[in-house]
């Protein structure tokens, strides 16, 4: 394993909090005979994972950087010698999830949540209650924390633009999202157990490690850094934790880091700008927060904040609370 090899962000911290790296991993060498080969395996792989609260990002198929990071993490909360073992989480995986894939139907519900005609300019964004899914499709793919090219590629024979309730769909073996299962404005309080975990936000590896006071691991998911003038280096605490976040959208603070005169207020729902969750940093204007774009995830940079998936950004509560130390390195 090279030098340069990814190091999971609990075992850095337990060293130093400062401790840089001086490059990015972006996953296993090629050839690499513990990695498993087919879709169906890596699939049971992601999902057990993304079960245990070591986040893949988003269930593909694929055994590419975050997956890797993911059994990283996950050996090191398992007290595994060999942190680049893939063999461990592989075999948890056929033990605890018997396929890898689970079979739905579309339910007339979800089309409260779908809003076809929801439009892109934030001027426009404005006069709407909610912040909707624009296709069944694009539900569908967070709900089973996927999206919708993986969801084509495993369901062939469907028309995923022509959805209707009823229509039957392989899906990946997840807990599923359920955004009729978040409460509207839901403030969460400090919490003595949960206050006392903190949170590392690794710019560098794109990934979010939130451990107890013991220095024990108990999640890492990836994110998308902001830019380090607006969220630079340094050590922070939680202030506000709350669901169904309200967005003022000011392109001259996104931009510049400095309030606007011109902004639009964006309503609440999975495709506000932050998500679905909220958690307010003692830096002004900062924030953790969930994303309208989950497939972006790791993959682009945000304007000042930490964005998560709305799937994972919803875990923060149980691990999280106002209180909570946030360590950006």
């Amino acid at each position: 394993m090279s030098a340069l090899a990814f190091r999971p962000l609990a075992a850095v911290i337990l060293l130093s909090t400062t401790c840089h790296l001086t490059a990015q991993d972006t996953g296993p060498s090629a050839g690499d005979p513990g990695v498993p080969k087919d879709r169906e395996s890596i699939v049971r792989l992601q999902a057990f994972l993304d079960r245990k609260f070591f986040g893949p990002g988003k269930v593909d198929g694929a055994t590419g950087e975050f997956t890797y990071k993911a059994v990283v993490n996950y050996n090191v909360s398992t007290g595994h010698s060999n942190l680049y073992d893939w063999g461990p989480a592989r075999e948890a995986a056929k033990r605890e999830l018997t396929t890898a894939y689970a079979a739905v139907r579309v339910r007339e519900k979800w089309l409260e949540y779908v809003n076809p005609k929801l439009p892109t300019d934030p001027a426009l964004q404005e006069s709407f209650k909610f912040m909707a899914y624009r296709s069944l499709a694009e539900l569908v793919a967070e709900r089973f924390h996927t999206d919708e090219t993986f969801l084509a590629k495993v369901n062939p024979k469907v028309n995923l633009n022509a959805m209707k309730p009823g229509q039957l769909l392989k899906v990946p073996n997840v807990i599923p999202f359920c955004i009729e299962d978040v409460a509207t404005h839901l403030n969460f309080k400090n919490d003595s157990t949960l206050s006392a975990n903190s949170i590392v936000i690794d710019t560098v590896e794109r990934q979010a490690a939130i451990w107890n006071s013991a220095g024990v691991l108990l999640a890492a998911f990836p994110i998308t850094p902001g830019k380090p003038q607006f969220i630079p280096v340094g050590e922070w605490v939680v202030t506000t934790m709350v669901t169904t976040p309200n967005f003022r959208y000011d392109k001259q603070f996104l931009e510049e880091g400095s309030r606007g005169d011109k902004a639009y207020h964006i309503p609440p729902g999975p495709n506000n700008p932050v998500g679905v969750l909220w958690a307010g940093l003692s830096k002004s204007g900062i924030g953790l927060h969930g994303t309208s774009s989950p497939r972006t995830i790791g993959r682009s940079q945000s304007a000042g904040c930490v964005r998560f998936s709305n799937w994972d950004a919803m875990r923060l509560p149980q691990l999280i609370r106002p209180g909570s130390r946030v360590i950006v390195r």
